[in-house]
């Protein structure tokens, strides 16, 4: 029998019958009642999967929480607000509520968080720094509960909807202006190796470094995390040799005042002796001292887009062979005062 998305609609009893079950027991898994055995809940799911099932009932409907959920793997109260109030601004415009979870690691929530958003059956899902294993995100889309992840932490699946930045552009954009201000000697330190927007900035970098004919030290780019300890302890590491770079670009703005701190423990001044560039443009970056030059990116705007897209999907899903929606933000330079040209002879 062909799936749902196909052409032919598979019904609940149809998948009752080949898993073995009554109606109430697929009622029952769908709404993620804990009142099932695991096995039959996974005999259940393989069916669902396989048949391709698809709830009815896509859009606002009283079987939906008027509720747009948000999913971090961790909290930054600087860096996440800017998100949840772009997400909360577009709640708010359609009268939904926003619920705020915490869960899993940065790739993916955990098993627990799939389950209680089942029986919570929000509108629809924003996943930040995340992607979903496969057997979730089909789980989530026999259910009609839509999902869209914010700047993903990996590739994403092709099959999964997603809003991010133009990062491979703001490393470019970072790293020409210290060329262009006379910087030879440039260090890149920045997130986890592992994470798509850590290697696209990191990427940025690199382009702008070779196609200025200058050399790269491999030792001068740092992969670690996007908070102030790990900027400040690589920058520690970079600026306490006797041949220091005389430019950092961090990968965040939580980064950046990380390298402020290790150049004024350092006894260096910024700009004079230490050109520093942020990424994100959070608020605070315009009240230290000296104000921080960093890349703009729009993360208000990126839970905005991020929660209109979740409800554009609830309200018209698309259809088999439909191109996933996705969206990437320009990021854009903003020069303040962190950034000099070199000290003579430097």
């Amino acid at each position: 029998m062909k799936s749902d998305v196909a052409g032919e609609r598979v019904t609940l009893a149809d998948v009752a019958d080949e898993a073995g079950v009554s109606l109430s027991t697929i009622s029952k898994v769908l709404n993620g009642r804990a009142d099932v055995a695991p096995a039959t809940r996974e005999r259940v799911e393989h069916v669902l999967a396989e048949r391709g099932y698809r709830r009815r009932g896509a859009g606002r409907s009283e079987t939906r929480a008027e509720l747009i959920e948000i999913v971090f793997h961790e909290l930054d109260r600087i860096w996440s607000m800017e998100l949840i109030d772009g997400v909360e601004a577009v709640a708010k415009e359609h009268g939904l509520s926003v619920v705020l979870t915490v869960s899993g690691s940065r790739h993916s929530p955990d098993a627990e968080w799939v389950e209680g958003v089942m029986r919570r059956r929000p509108v629809g899902v924003v996943l930040v720094f995340s992607d979903l294993a496969p057997e979730f995100r089909e789980q989530l889309r026999a259910r009609a509960i839509p999902f869209v992840i914010v700047d993903p932490a990996g590739d994403p699946s092709p099959d999964a909807p997603s809003v991010g930045s133009a990062n491979w552009s703001g490393g470019l954009a970072a790293t020409r202006h210290l060329i262009e201000l006379g910087h030879r000697r440039i260090a890149a330190i920045t997130g986890a190796e592992d994470m798509m927007c850590s290697l696209a900035r990191v990427d940025g970098y690199r382009s702008a470094m070779n196609s200025a004919g200058l050399t790269i030290d491999p030792a001068w780019i740092r992969f670690g995390d996007f908070h102030v300890t790990g900027g400040r302890d690589h920058a520690r590491a970079l600026l306490s040799g006797s041949d220091r770079p005389t430019a950092i670009f961090a990968g965040s703005d939580m980064q950046a005042l990380g390298v402020l701190e290790a150049a004024r423990e350092l006894g260096l001044r910024v700009p004079e002796d230490l050109s520093v560039v942020g990424y994100d443009d959070i608020p605070l970056a315009r009240w230290l001292t000296p104000r921080l030059t960093t890349v703009h990116q729009p993360l208000r705007r990126m839970g905005e887009e991020a929660a209109r897209l979740a409800i554009r999907l609830a309200e018209t899903p698309t259809g088999a062979g439909a191109p996933t929606p996705r969206m990437d933000l320009a990021t854009s330079l903003v020069v303040r005062e962190s950034t000099a040209p070199p000290a003579p002879g430097a």
